[in-house]
């Protein structure tokens, strides 16, 4: 419990009824005239401030839908007393240059009002500079069409995949049990459940509150193999094989490296190994754990993807794919030739940009390496149609995604489904309070401590980040109707425009594209990519 929630429990069951008590005694007579009441004004005036405590912190702590007034009644409402003013701050910070964040205030009100189910229109017209540096835009059809629901999901599985899963365009990025509360993993769970996506696990292991609900799990597996792994740190089939052939998991997804820390281990303190966190990890408990920058069961790309073939079968067959951020692109090209030479190809590769968020990792890997989502995304999608590969494994781009153009201007780049963190979190009931690594986080969404925990209520919750998700989605398929298309698959490069110095470009104009199997024809290829290619081996990263 919070100092507030206790402060509103003291008010409420011992001062407030002392107030009364000192009112009683201190009238000219106990009844219930005025004449009486107002004969203690002091204590009148101490006692209403008080019942007015009460009465609010009982309604906020017990039945309010906002995480940070149940956690924290009667005195959050000064931040939103605050909020009362923010047309003037916004155009305050606006107008400082103040607001050039990833994740902007627009984006965060979108989430919000989507979430809640309110309205997301905006008064007086478009709030961006369209003349500004960098601007992206699509151009609209005098000819709109309208594209259903179904056009809102795609087949994950491969040539060799048994099992194909039928999935969202836009699901849940990973995020652990460990990194997250419980309440917020069966918030989301819970979610996708009600929404028909998809929810990624996070390295964490599949814990029991991803499993409370039957919402679809991604398991993704990291180089701690956490879930899969026998005590010295390395990989366990029969532990795997458990796991994944759980119906409520869908796809297996292999980390190698994520946008916010590429190339950098973790460790998670003894003092934190719990009894559940160990026994969800498959660790011991009390006892440091550590997870290496890289995996030891592979040292080439090629023992990439006979891992990957191993994960397969042992799975029963479910597709099976990796998760990176974009680094050398020359690794990436290993890669690939590795699939053409051995004949393993992944069902799917989820691209992670490096404007991906943590609250583990140092402020140097965050900001300085790995490739921005777009730029990783066309770049993956290129190099895999000149390989002749494109059209057998899907691509799942993860960056910053709370609008329906955000899904798009990826799918356009070559993605075929998209993967939200940020947002989903707002959806929860985040504000960006930035304590995501302190365990304090005020909302309770990225902590613990179960009395941060219980201000998320999981049914209202789920609720919130189904109806953010389905309004995303629907803005998608609206903006891709709008421009006269028959379905996201037609969507391209060409659609996606760039305003430069130089004047408007579409995507297509500023990045060199690839005909399908171009690498492999031995003919023109531009040089951007040529170098690339000719220093990968399949035989080494």
């Amino acid at each position: 419990m919070t100092p507030v929630a206790r402060l509103y429990l003291l008010i409420a069951f011992l001062f407030m009824p002392l107030s009364l008590l000192w009112l009683l005694l201190s009238m000219d007579e106990l009844s219930l005239t005025w004449a009486a009441i107002g004969s203690a004004p002091l204590q009148l005036a101490l006692f209403l401030l008080l019942f007015a405590w009460a009465a609010t912190g009982t309604r906020e702590y017990f039945f309010s839908a906002s995480n940070l007034r149940r956690n924290y009644p009667v005195l959050a409402n000064i931040r939103y007393i605050l909020e009362f003013f923010r047309p003037e701050i916004q155009q305050y910070f606006i107008s400082n240059n103040l607001e050039e964040r990833p994740f902007s205030r627009e984006r965060r009100d979108i989430v919000y009002s989507r979430a809640k189910g309110t309205s997301d229109t905006i008064p007086f017209g478009t709030q961006r500079n369209l003349l500004e540096d960098g601007y992206r835009s699509l151009r609209h059809s005098l000819l709109p069409t309208h594209l259903d629901a179904s056009h809102g999901r795609v087949s994950f599985g491969g040539p060799a995949c048994e099992k194909p899963y039928d999935a969202s365009r836009l699901n849940i990025s990973a995020m652990s049990f460990g990194a997250l509360s419980a309440n917020a993993v069966m918030a989301l769970n819970k979610g996708a459940e009600l929404g028909g996506f998809a929810h990624n696990t996070g390295e964490g292991g599949v814990s029991p509150y991803h499993t409370r609900h039957n919402g679809d799990l991604i398991w993704q597996i990291g180089t701690g193999y956490f879930g899969c792994r026998r005590q010295d740190g390395r990989f366990d089939p029969g532990a795997f094989g458990e796991r994944a052939k759980l119906d409520q998991v869908k796809m297996v997804e292999l980390k190698l490296s994520q946008g916010a820390k590429p190339s950098h281990g973790g460790v998670l303190p003894g003092a934190k190994v719990t009894e559940e966190i160990a026994k969800i990890r498959l660790v011991e408990a009390g006892k440091t754990v550590l997870s290496p920058p890289r995996h030891p069961e592979f040292q080439d790309p090629v023992g990439l993807l006979e891992f990957l073939q191993k994960l397969r079968e042992l799975s029963g067959g479910k597709p099976v794919g990796f998760k990176l951020a974009i680094g050398k692109p020359c690794e990436f090209n290993a890669i690939v030739k590795a699939m053409l030479k051995t004949g393993i190809q992944p069902d799917f590769i989820t691209v992670d940009g490096a404007e991906g968020g943590t609250g583990a990792a140092p402020v140097e890997f965050t900001n300085r390496l790995g490739a921005p989502c777009l730029e990783a995304t066309n770049l993956v999608s290129q190099i895999l149609r000149g390989a002749g590969l494109k059209q057998d494994i899907r691509v799942i781009s993860s960056g910053i995604t709370a609008t329906g153009f955000d899904m798009l201007e990826k799918i356009a780049l070559g993605a075929d489904a998209v993967n939200a963190a940020r947002s989903m979190m707002l959806a929860l009931g985040c504000i960006q309070a930035r304590a995501c690594n302190t365990n304090r986080c005020p909302t309770g969404v990225t902590t613990q401590d179960k009395a941060l925990g219980r201000a998320i209520n999981v049914e209202e919750k789920a609720r919130r980040v189904y109806r953010f998700q389905r309004a995303t989605v629907e803005a998608f398929l609206e903006l891709c109707g709008a421009m006269g298309l028959n379905g996201p698959d037609e969507l391209c490069a060409e659609h996606l425009y760039i305003r430069r110095d130089d004047g408007v470009h579409t995507y297509a104009e500023v990045n060199c594209a690839l005909e399908p199997g171009q690498l492999l024809s031995g003919g023109d290829v531009p040089g951007v990519f040529r170098r690339d290619w000719e220093a990968a081996s399949p035989d080494r990263f």
